[in-house]
């Protein structure tokens, strides 16, 4: 088979035709301006007089601080849920709420509005209030607001400006948008109607992002007195809005004084280089491996520096606190009984002193210093001559003298 080629077409046939914007969209008769958008038609048990086909469940986790609060309003929520032939369930094992549908359930959307419920009891609503998410009118919505700032204390700070003082910022909002509001932890519970529901998302959301909250109070304030007005009902209300603009106001810096440098006419003298320095200390004429000793020395000093002031660091841990000072003793103080115990230290040593003389002493001469060893020790020395002749008295002496002269010679000798 032969390929035949295509003739190139020409400019104009390439060129697409404008595409007209909506052009699918078409009147509808059927929807005017006295139609209310927001309302929600009521859905009784004609409308769905078989039943459901299949069974739905849902299943909630709670925290374990809610566990004790769950188990006494439970009872509670079974009658309420048990009118709109819905089951539930309370695992404490697995910290989990259950719903589902029977046979008898007739309203396909109130197993939606039973699992919201359990959402808004896992939040801390209280029962009372959570349980008229069942009504139709009633809407809910849970806003997580944990992920929208990194800095915890910017996010607490900031979720702190949503409450306001005493709670004034929220009652603000729960009247001009006719909602229940509650905040707790990474998230914002709020119930009512859908207007009410997206005003307060955009609310919540703006004030974790640095946007105060009584900017869109003021708006809300303002846009409830326009709609009590019939005449701007049809007409736009943004020349009545405030417009708030960015105001980025910087602190005032403190004003630093700069001094003026005294003028000189010559330039500032230029500073030596490098080589100029090494040619100064002599450095410049050293042999490689003269330098590389020098730096091998330099870092082994430094090495051994640290080394010791780490060892010092370590002994400190060893050295034992300094003692505090005695107070001195005051004439009406009672008396200390340990208090003569640094007196009693002072005596021994020198009771010790003085024997170490005496012993000294008797090795020097025998006779005379025995005496005096036992005068220290509080014994009476023995008279060694009573009953002995003067003849032999006059012998020994001259005994002991010729010792001491002895021995006198031989340490002359010596020296």
């Amino acid at each position: 088979m032969a390929l035949v080629a295509e003739a190139p077409l020409p400019s104009d046939e390439l060129e697409q035709p404008a595409r007209k914007k909506g052009k699918h969209r078409k009147e509808k008769p059927w929807d005017n301006d006295s139609i209310d958008h927001w309302k929600i038609d009521p859905f009784g048990k004609n409308d769905n007089p078989t039943g459901m086909l299949e069974e739905s469940s849902f299943a909630v986790l709670f925290p374990k601080y809610r566990e004790q609060y769950l188990r006494e309003i439970w009872p509670l929520v079974t009658k309420s849920l048990k009118e709109h032939n819905v089951g539930c369930e309370l695992n404490l094992v697995e910290g989990s709420m259950n719903v589902r549908t029977t046979r008898k359930t007739w309203d396909p959307f109130i197993i939606i509005k039973a699992r919201d419920l359990l959402k808004l009891l896992a939040r801390s609503v209280p029962a009372p209030q959570a349980l008229r998410i069942l009504n139709d009118e009633t809407q809910c919505d849970i806003i997580k607001i944990g992920g929208l700032i990194r800095n915890k204390e910017k996010f607490v700070k900031r979720r702190q400006r949503l409450i306001g003082p005493n709670g004034a910022t929220l009652k603000a909002l729960e009247l001009l948008t006719k909602c229940y509001i509650l905040v707790q932890g990474n998230t914002v519970s709020s119930m009512g109607p859908y207007v009410g529901l997206k005003q307060i998302r955009r609310v919540v959301e703006d004030c974790i992002r640095n946007i105060h909250p009584i900017y869109h109070i003021k708006t809300l304030m303002i846009k409830r007195e326009l709609a009590k007005d019939p005449k701007l009902a049809n007409e736009n209300w943004d020349r009545f809005l405030p417009k708030f603009k960015k105001m980025n106001v910087q602190r005032k810096k403190p004003k630093i004084e700069i001094k003026k440098k005294e003028y000189t006419p010559f330039p500032p003298p230029q500073l030596p280089s490098k080589v100029d320095l090494q040619l100064e200390s002599g450095e410049y004429f050293l042999s490689k491996e003269t330098k590389a000793s020098k730096a091998e020395a330099a870092i082994q000093a430094r090495q051994a520096l640290r080394e010791q002031t780490r060892r010092q660091q370590r002994q400190q841990a060893f050295q034992p606190p300094q003692e505090a000072g005695r107070r001195e003793a005051s004439p009406d103080a009672i008396p200390d009984p340990d208090a003569g115990s640094g007196r009693d230290v002072q005596n021994m040593a020198a009771s010790l002193k003085k024997k170490a003389a005496a012993r000294a002493q008797f090795m020097a001469d025998p006779e005379p210093g025995l005496g005096m060893l036992l005068a220290t020790d509080g014994i009476a020395a023995p008279d060694f001559g009573a009953g002995v002749p003067k003849k032999h008295k006059a012998k020994r002496k001259a005994a002991s003298e010729g010792v001491k002269s002895k021995k006198k010679t031989r340490v002359e000798s010596d020296l």
